[in-house]
């Protein structure tokens, strides 16, 4: 592990190559699962400023799970994040002809009908970001569903952080990326 500024970041996110291969896992992590993707607060008040532009997107089963539990919900850990249809699907999952899950969310932002991509936790996968009241704790969340990507980013040789360097720039800023870099670079010339 290493610190920049007030992060402390697994060496894994460095060390581990890592790039989705949706032609593979047809976007199981946004519907396998017990939880729905964490949300930071702003998302929360996003979520529900976007939802009748999304609401076209969505399938019937997303729609009725949103309007039953709202645009968001608290999980068990105390936690923001997305509501799921019948304890399954994220209920912002729609699919593609192919039966691939793809994000309602990114859909109509794509389009040019909202501003937001999606929560920063589903860019940043498989990263997660821990909260803590004087650190955040960078991980990489290793799951067996990913396994795929993990063989297509060793064989295209693309470390987990240049993968989400997009999603790490957005959360932490261009800075922090650069510090990161510069230790991913040190690291791998040690």
């Amino acid at each position: 592990m290493f610190q920049i500024d007030k992060t402390i970041v697994s060496e894994e996110i460095i060390s581990q190559d890592f790039v989705c291969n949706l032609t593979a896992c047809k976007g199981a992590c946004c519907i396998d699962g017990e939880a729905g993707a964490p949300l930071e607060d702003e998302e929360t008040t996003i979520l529900e400023e976007v939802y009748p532009k999304v609401k076209p997107y969505l399938r019937p089963e997303g729609i009725k799970a949103i309007e039953a539990q709202g645009t968001f919900v608290k999980g068990v850990d105390g936690e923001w994040e997305t509501p799921l249809i019948d304890g399954a699907d994220c209920a912002y999952v729609i699919f593609d002809k192919k039966g691939t899950a793809l994000c309602a969310l990114e859909e109509a932002y794509n389009q040019g009908d909202i501003s937001w991509k999606k929560p920063v936790s589903c860019e940043l996968y498989p990263v997660r970001v821990n909260e803590y009241s004087s650190f955040s704790a960078v991980n990489y969340h290793k799951w067996h569903i990913c396994d795929d990507a993990c063989t297509l980013g060793k064989e295209l040789q693309v470390p987990i952080y240049k993968f989400v360097k997009a999603a790490l720039i957005r959360k932490f800023g261009e800075a922090w990326y650069n510090e990161l870099e510069e230790v991913a670079e040190a690291w791998k010339n040690r």
